[in-house]
């Protein structure tokens, strides 16, 4: 019998991989997605008839994290063996500004999930919860599953009560949950305001003359950058770990936005030269001698996190996974997309 899986998140950049891998690991795949006066579904168009919805291998539900019935409904119909919550308000510099919603869906989503799963009766569900480096914050670098979480936004405050969550309900009820702390991953379906998609698309509208400046935050935050298709493969291994536990998924290498900028740069077919510094600096495309990258404020978080880098090792040793795409493959497959 088909193993079936529930995908919060489905319609993301995560969402859509993890689907795609689950479907050729013959699982029947259900997904749900909140509803939207326009079309959300076209990470996962490809793999969903999303016009006469006749797939029976990848069913999508309607259903909001912030909603409890909707989620004990949904688990109830599918009955599922697996479900994935990637499912969040994502973006750390918005959670600024909507602290509320950020908390009610990552923080109190989670809980609800696992409250469901806890009076479940018909079968023992695994669960996966999507954790994130930003919980480290300020904790020096390398992190690992030991490292103490340092917070620097309410979405990394929401990402560790849900993470703590997990480890209370596995402990205290037996549930077979699982966190994996994940950090930046990117890919071509990565969001337009996530900084790596809107450096290469920035980039490459200037090439062709679509746009003259890219206006971008803080240049020297270094993070560790993976390829969201090597990370959603560590989220299955995790739950078919038979132990529950908790992962750090990573490269183990740390590049600055700067670097990712310079590579991106440099492949797109710019030669930048870099002045002046702070607030100041800019970025000078070297053969027009035109200013193409400066540098505002307003894209600057009120707490910034400076430097991440994740130590895998009990993920290569327990798991047996590692990262298949080093960031100069994951920048080449950006571009192609792009271009």
């Amino acid at each position: 019998m088909k193993k079936k899986a529930l995908i919060l998140g489905i319609t993301g950049q995560d969402g859509s991989y993890l689907a795609e891998f689950l479907l050729k690991k013959n699982y029947q795949v259900h997904g749900i997605k909140r509803r939207t006066s326009t079309p959300n579904t076209s990470r996962i168009d490809h793999i969903f008839d999303s016009i006469n919805f006749d797939n029976k291998k990848l069913i999508m539900h309607h259903g909001d994290l912030s909603d409890a019935g909707s989620l004990n409904r949904i688990i109830n119909i599918i009955n599922p063996d697996e479900i994935y919550n990637l499912a969040a308000q994502s973006h750390v510099k918005i959670s600024f500004q909507v602290p509320e919603y950020t908390s009610d869906v990552n923080a109190i989503g989670p809980l609800r999930l696992l409250e469901i799963i806890r009076h479940y009766k018909r079968k023992k569900i695994k669960f996966y919860q999507a954790s994130s480096s930003e919980m480290f914050g300020k904790s020096k670098p390398p992190q690992n599953e030991s490292t103490i979480f340092q917070p620097r936004s309410v979405y990394a405050i929401s990402k560790i009560f849900a993470f703590n969550s997990v480890v209370h309900y596995r402990e205290a009820y037996g549930i077979h949950a699982s966190n994996g702390i994940l950090f930046n991953h990117e890919s071509p379906r990565r969001g337009v305001n996530f900084v790596t998609r809107k450096i290469i698309q920035g980039l490459i509208r200037i090439k062709k003359g679509e746009q003259k400046i890219l206006t971008l935050g803080n240049l020297y935050s270094k993070r560790d950058w993976g390829h969201a298709k090597d990370y959603v493969e560590s989220m299955w291994k995790i739950l078919q770990h038979k132990k529950p536990d908790d992962f750090v998924v990573a490269t183990n290498k740390s590049y600055s936005v700067k670097d990712f900028i310079n590579i991106s740069a440099k492949k797109i077919g710019f030669k930048i030269k870099w002045i002046n510094k702070g607030l100041k600096e800019e970025g000078i495309d070297e053969i027009t001698n035109k200013i193409i990258i400066n540098v505002s404020k307003k894209y600057f978080r009120e707490t910034e996190v400076d430097n991440l880098i994740g130590d895998f090792t009990k993920a290569k040793k327990i798991l047996k996974w590692k990262p298949k795409n080093s960031l100069n493959q994951l920048i080449d497959d950006m571009i192609q997309n792009e271009e």
